[in-house]
């Protein structure tokens, strides 16, 4: 079983902004597998089926971005899923808007969502899809951007983007990791 999760806010007042890319990310997986959502466990709107031949348990926590592990860690101790066995799909300011990037562990970059779920997981050695949103050009401009939509070529281009950040997971439950990462790392 893989946990597959999409980070973002819950409730109209974020739908289509920047945070809440991982949200969209995880719907797209969703249609894909014919998987549809609850929300009556774990904080969280999730559900369960099959991609690449394997079962998986999709999650979008409403518990907003900076509590996320509190929907996270139940849910991967319910399904049994070690953290090696997590993919956790977010925003990421540190890349240009459009850009993936798939990594296993480390830091968080200051990421409150994964913040969160590092520390109720007790590790960091999960699968992150890095979806890029780009950074504005000051510190105090991160927050209003990150919660902001995107621009008008940015959201023509975003269904491209949600389409390879869906290639990459279904990569990565199809060849594993590295094959994964040799693949959408240098694009």
């Amino acid at each position: 079983m893989k946990l597959i999760v999409g980070l973002g806010n819950p409730g109209r007042r974020y739908e289509g902004t920047r945070h809440n890319v991982g949200f969209r990310i995880v719907d797209a997986l969703a249609s894909e597998a014919r998987i549809g959502f609850s929300v009556n466990k774990f904080d969280a709107a999730y559900g369960q089926g099959t991609l690449e031949g394997q079962k998986i348990a999709l999650l979008k926590p409403q518990t907003f971005m900076n509590l996320s592990g509190s929907s996270v860690a139940p849910a991967a101790q319910f399904y049994k899923v070690e953290p090696e066995d997590l993919i956790v799909v977010h925003d990421e300011l540190d890349l240009p808007f459009g850009r993936l990037q798939l990594k296993r562990g480390g830091g968080t970059g200051g990421h409150r969502g994964l913040n969160s779920i590092v520390e109720r997981l007790g590790s960091s050695d999960f699968i992150r899809v890095r979806v890029g949103i780009g950074k504005p050009d000051s510190k105090e401009r991160v927050v209003g951007h990150v919660l902001s939509g995107f621009g008008k070529d940015e959201a023509s281009a975003l269904e491209e983007v949600a389409k390879r950040a869906v290639d990459a997971v279904r990569t990565l439950l199809r060849e594993g990791a590295p094959k994964a990462m040799t693949e959408f790392n240098k694009k």
